[in-house]
Parts: C-alpha cells; sequence; structure tokens
C-alpha cells in the first residue's frame, strides 16, 4: 500500500438544505501510479486531508467496483455502499465496505474494490458446518390464509402423477420417478421436453394445490464475494401458479388465467459472513427480479434473540416480501395485487430441507437427476390475453376503465400466458449473484 499523491474534492454539504452541525467534505484519493483508491475520506474541513491519513492498494490486488444498497441522500446527492462490479461464484472481488457519493446525471467515481488472490474456497462451511448455518437462520415463510395453491416436495409432485412429456409424442408422456432419474439431463431448454400435472380432472386439481405436510426445500450452497461470504439458496417449488388479481382504484379485480402457470420457483437467499458466521442479508424472490434486506431491518420468528428471519409469499403468486401487507406491482393505485399475511399456512424451512448443490468441494454434496434436468417444469399454454382483459374491462366503469387500460399496457410479460418456468440452475443467479 502507497499514501495517495494528492486529493480531489467530490462534494460537499455546504449548499444542502439540509439540518447539519456543520459541512461535510467528500474527498476521492488520487493513488500513485499503479495503485487504486478502494473509497472516500470524508472531513468537516475544506481543507485537504493530510496525505498520510490513508493507503492506495496495489493494482494487481483490486478490482472494479459500483454502487450496491443506497444509504443516504438529498437534492440530487446520494450516497451508497460499494460492491465489486463482477459477483459470482468464480468471481474474486471482495467487498471493503466503502462507499461513493455520486451526483445527478454524473459519472459514478473510479473506486475500487479488493481481490481475493488465494481464493481457495478454505473459508467455505464443511458439510457439518452448513448444516449448523442453516439450523441457526432457516427462515419461516408464511402464506396467505386464501392461499390455494401451496408448495409441495419434488419428490410428492413425481409421484401423485406429474408427467414428462416429449414433442412429437404428445400423447404418450411418461410417470416421472420418484428421484426423477428418468428426466433427459443436461442439453438446452431447447423446447424438446417439458412436465404437466396429471391428466385425470380430480388429480390435476388435487396437485395443483400441493401438499404443505410433504414440502421440502432445497439449498443451494454459493462461495460469494471472493468466498468472504456464503450465499444460502433456499428454493421452494410449487406445482402451480394462480391467477393474478388487480387493483383500480378502490376495485379489486379477478384477472381471468393471466398470471397462471404451472410449475413454480421461488426462492429466499441467506448471505452469511465467513469472518464471523452472522446473517448479512437475506435476498426475496419477487417475480422476475428481487430485493435484498439488510438483517437489521427483517422481521425474525419469536422476536428478541431469534436468529430466523420470517417472509411472507404472496397470494398466488409466491414472490416473498419481508413485511404483510399489500404491495402493489403498478403505480397510482392501479396495478397487480400482491398480498401477504399472516396465517396457519407455514412452513420452517429448517425443518424440512435437501442440500442439492454446492458450488466448491468439500461442499459434500451429490446433485439429485432432477436438478439437471434443464427443460420447462411446465406447459406453453397459449389463450387470448384480449379476452381475458376484455372480460374484466366490460364490467369497470368509464372512469376507471381507462386507468384499467392503461394499466394493462404496463403488464410484465412474465404474467402474460400460461408458460412453464426453468428448475432453479437455468436462473441467472445459481452462478452469479442476486439481481
Amino acid at each position: 500500500m502507497k499514501p495517495p499523491v494528492d486529493y480531489t474534492l467530490v462534494g460537499n454539504t455546504e449548499s444542502l438544505k439540509i439540518q447539519q452541525d456543520g459541512p461535510s467534505y467528500f474527498w476521492q484519493p488520487v493513488p500513485p501510479e499503479g495503485y487504486q483508491a478502494v473509497g472516500l475520506i470524508v472531513t468537516n474541513s475544506s481543507q485537504k486531508p493530510p496525505l498520510d491519513k490513508l493507503r492506495c492498494v496495489r493494482s494487481d490486488l483490486t478490482e472494479q467496483c459500483e454502487a450496491d444498497t443506497w444509504i443516504w441522500g438529498t437534492n440530487g446527492v446520494n450516497i451508497s455502499n460499494l460492491r465489486p462490479t463482477t459477483r459470482g461464484t468464480q468471481a474474486t472481488g471482495v467487498s471493503v465496505g466503502t462507499f461513493t457519493w455520486q451526483t445527478q446525471n454524473s459519472p459514478p467515481l473510479p473506486l475500487s474494490c479488493l481481490k481475493n488472490t488465494n481464493f481457495d474456497f478454505s473459508t467455505m462451511p464443511n458439510e457439518s458446518q452448513i448444516k449448523e448455518l442453516f439450523q441457526t437462520y432457516s427462515p419461516t415463510v408464511y402464506f396467505h390464509p386464501d392461499e390455494d395453491y401451496l408448495p409441495s416436495s419434488v419428490n410428492w409432485y413425481f409421484n401423485n402423477g406429474a408427467l414428462l412429456y416429449k414433442r412429437g409424442e404428445e400423447s404418450k408422456p411418461i410417470p416421472i420417478e420418484s428421484n426423477g432419474s428418468n428426466l433427459p439431463q443436461g442439453g438446452s431448454n431447447d423446447g424438446s421436453y417439458w412436465l404437466d400435472l396429471p391428466i385425470d380432472k380430480n388429480g390435476k386439481e388435487r396437485v395443483k394445490k400441493g401438499d404443505l405436510q410433504s414440502t421440502k426445500v432445497y439449498l443451494h450452497i454459493k462461495p460469494m464475494l471472493g468466498a468472504t461470504f456464503t450465499d444460502i439458496s433456499i428454493w421452494i417449488f410449487y406445482p402451480f401458479n394462480g391467477p393474478a388479481r388487480a387493483k383500480v382504484k378502490f376495485v379489486n379485480l379477478p384477472l381471468g388465467r393471466i398470471g397462471e402457470h404451472i410449475g413454480d420457483w421461488e426462492h429466499a437467499t441467506l448471505r452469511i459472513s465467513n469472518f464471523t458466521g452472522e446473517l448479512w442479508r437475506v435476498f426475496l424472490s419477487q417475480h422476475s427480479g428481487g430485493v435484498w434486506i439488510e438483517a437489521c431491518d427483517l422481521e425474525f420468528q419469536g422476536g428478541g434473540g431469534s436468529n430466523k428471519p420470517v417472509a411472507y409469499a404472496s397470494l398466488h403468486g409466491h414472490a416473498m416480501y419481508s413485511k404483510p401487507g399489500l404491495v402493489l406491482q403498478g403505480d397510482d393505485g392501479v396495478g397487480i395485487r400482491n398480498d401477504t399475511a399472516k396465517s396457519k399456512k407455514v412452513i420452517d424451512t429448517g425443518l424440512g430441507y435437501e442440500v442439492i448443490a454446492a458450488e466448491y468441494d468439500g461442499g459434500g454434496v451429490v446433485e439429485p437427476p432432477w436438478v439437471n434436468y434443464l427443460r420447462k417444469w411446465g406447459p406453453k399454454i397459449d389463450y387470448n390475453v384480449d379476452d381475458q382483459v376484455k372480460s374484466v374491462e366490460r364490467i369497470l366503469p368509464g372512469f376507471l376503465k381507462k386507468a384499467f387500460v392503461n394499466f394493462v399496457r404496463k403488464i410484465p410479460n412474465e404474467v402474460y400466458g400460461e408458460d412453464g418456468p426453468t428448475g432453479p440452475k437455468l436462473k441467472g443467479n445459481w452462478a452469479g449473484d442476486e439481481s
């Protein structure tokens, strides 16, 4: 490490209309050649800080970083944590807890993070440590009291009539072995195969509702941020994703078949420090994206002293949220409803789980065959979306009709049609970071 050769003033709070004891000044170190600055220094004086106040790090021990979670902001100024730009199970960038200052419409500051050059996974937990970590932090997931479509184990789904279809041989679906051993392995999601519910009507309706008693969650153990953290991704399988509901101002409306699809994979991810064993953050998947929640902002089961976070799965859509209530996927009082509430329909993930993959030697995991089935977990069913929309439109008074039509134009593509999802291994976060 070497001290900087100078500082550049990148911002101050002098002109901000905020209550403050005095102005703050944010300085970016100017590193010597072959070195990088890994953060800013803040002073309460407009004079440059002394050069010996901090050190810059040799370039070959650093990687590029970017803004992460927002800390504070006002009047076009934002302060955010920094994280490595390249993240994933094989990425070596390490988060060092520094932050950046950015003004509206200005380019990000050229700051770096550290790099783990000794990337041998020796910091990752072994099999018994994985068990201990998950027993400590296993979340409780609450379902809405009106939820019709609950999760199940994958084995229950296979054992209760789920079928494998092959393109060109649709009249001869094949029952699936309990562990998925007769599913096609590898390949690509080319539309050659897909899974579906049982053919008989009674079996189909029964399996669509899932089976809470059989439910297992499936754990994927990942090294993250240069193997300084362990991510435990917790995958939950639902045989069926129910239809969406809309809110148009003060009117709540079912959307027909819009939002339905056979097979649904949702997940949450625990991020745990490999230095301290402490839970740092939890990621909750929400439709095609999701959010990171800081550990201090989570609800924990049983209140004080508990380490087990709580999540709420939305009615029919199964998106995960950290608090109960309504989250509207839209704006101005118009959008898709995501309703969550506490009920007796609940799973303690620590009571039924299976580790299905670990991205490093030492995890001691043999992947079950269904993990490497890389096709759809449900069929693609085309129906006339316009008919579904018009049937809703007809029952609305004129002043709400326009708001509903504008909302429909903004519905995310994944809500339209009925298209089964791919399994966990084809999701971007399998080898990468959550987004």
